[in-house]
């Protein structure tokens, strides 16, 4: 943890293993606002598929949720959990160098928890993957009044 105790520590257990771009586990500093990011998809701000590619939705989803991250007053060093739901695991495993690029590209050598979960199906047409959050903001972040800007509520399945 840093020595201002702004951002997450990651936990990795006594004789385990580093895990390769994740943590086993992320702590909430004391006092930090927790920010839930909703599940993300590959659209740009007009609400359309920015690709049929799953490198492409990938990356546009993870811009997505540093979009929030930063809206909020955030910093990728505050994420504690993503978790992936992907429609094909298989399609995930085959891009997962050109993914592991876009991903240190968009959020560096950063390090949350991480969960890959294959699903059957998303609700947006064409969507191949949606990446949701959670940070930990420090505690200062947005203090002091700023209201948070006003979004579009979302829409019904």
């Amino acid at each position: 943890m840093s020595a201002a105790g702004e951002r997450p520590e990651s936990i990795l257990p006594p004789g385990w293993p580093r895990p390769k771009g994740y943590s086993n586990g992320r702590l909430a500093p004391s006092g930090a606002r927790l920010l839930c990011i909703a599940g993300q998809v590959a659209w740009d701000e007009q609400e359309r598929i920015v690709s049929a590619d799953f490198v492409a939705q990938f990356a546009q989803a993870l811009r997505n949720v540093k979009a929030v991250l930063v809206a909020a007053g955030g910093a990728p060093e505050h994420l504690l959990r993503l978790t992936y739901y992907v429609t094909d695991k298989g399609e995930y495993a085959t891009a997962q160098a050109a993914v592991g690029e876009r991903y240190r590209e968009i959020l560096g050598r950063v390090w949350p928890a991480a969960t890959l979960v294959e699903v059957k199906g998303l609700l947006e047409p064409g969507a191949k993957v949606e990446i949701e959050a959670t940070a930990a903001l420090p505690a200062a972040a947005g203090a002091g009044g700023a209201a948070p800007a006003a979004s579009s509520p979302p829409r019904a399945p």
